[in-house]
């Protein structure tokens, strides 16, 4: 299953695709732990020019993972998956995947080779001799375990791979393990959409004015500028602006420039104060 962007009838092999994040995990939504990946993957995918489209939480219940990750496999999106790929009884996302592609479980020879090759560097640093036929060890063969024709995603950390389906990631809830493999797909697999330095932010504070005031003139500049999104960013409590808004232009950034003057233009007859102007790429 060859992550390919073209899979999708309805997307362009040449489109930048949207990316998605499915969350798992009972401790996630149970407070016992912080999420961490959210930021991590926005990071990730803006360092690359790209951004994330959409993200979601998901306990470890089998209905609920096999239908978000069933939405994911029609989607034609990238989506990573984190969390629930282990082979404790609290682990579904391996078996919830094949349940929505209709797929097989079955023993990845590679990913076979990776988990026994990890148990048997265990054994040497333990000082123990290593019995591939002992339980616990061909319990560990589980790890390997994915949907037919999945392919592994290397795991720098400890070599028990993740796999991908098609354009769905699978990797595990640790962060050290999950960003450097998140990473490695990315710069694997999409590569050619990565739009580093071609994406930029302008926007301006803007002091006394009502989101639902500014609203034609957002409108305005987005239908009078092709590619360029306007957005607004009211804030009630600032450390620094009290109440203002943040109102600005994002995209390509010869286009940036003209519509960030026009928006300027347009805000003289509110009357408004203006604060600092901020950058960002």
């Amino acid at each position: 299953m060859q992550a390919s962007t073209s899979n999708h009838p309805h997307r362009s092999p040449d489109a930048v695709p949207h990316f998605g994040l499915i969350i798992i995990g009972d401790e996630i939504l149970s407070g016992k732990r912080a999420d961490r990946h959210l930021p991590k993957v926005i990071e990730l995918l803006k360092a690359r020019g790209l951004s994330l489209a959409y993200a979601e939480y998901v306990g470890d219940d089998p209905e609920r993972i096999t239908a978000a990750l069933r939405r994911a496999f029609v989607s034609g999106d990238v989506v990573f998956s984190t969390g629930g790929i282990g082979a404790t009884p609290d682990d579904h996302t391996r078996q919830c995947a094949a349940r929505a592609l209709g797929a097989d479980l079955v023993l990845h020879p590679q990913a076979k080779a990776l988990i026994e090759q990890r148990m048997q560097e265990l054994a040497l640093e333990q000082g123990k001799t290593y019995d591939p036929g002992q339980a616990d060890k061909l319990h560990r063969l589980n790890m390997g375990v994915f949907p037919q024709g999945a392919e592994i995603i290397p795991n720098s950390y400890n070599k028990i791979p993740g796999f991908s389906c098609g354009l769905v990631h699978f990797v595990p809830g640790f962060p050290v393990m999950a960003w450097p493999m998140i990473e490695w797909v990315l710069d694997t697999h999409y590569a050619s959409f990565f739009t580093r330095d071609l994406w930029l932010e302008r926007s301006v504070i803007v002091f006394g004015a009502m989101e639902a005031t500014l609203t034609p003139l957002m409108e305005t500049i987005e239908r009078d500028f092709s590619g360029i999104k306007v957005f607004s960013l009211p804030s009630v409590d600032h450390p620094e602006y009290g109440r203002h808004i943040e109102l600005g232009v994002k995209g390509a950034p010869e286009a940036v420039a003209a519509a960030f003057a026009a928006l300027r233009d347009g805000l003289a007859p509110f009357k408004v104060r203006l604060g600092p102007e901020v950058v960002r790429h």
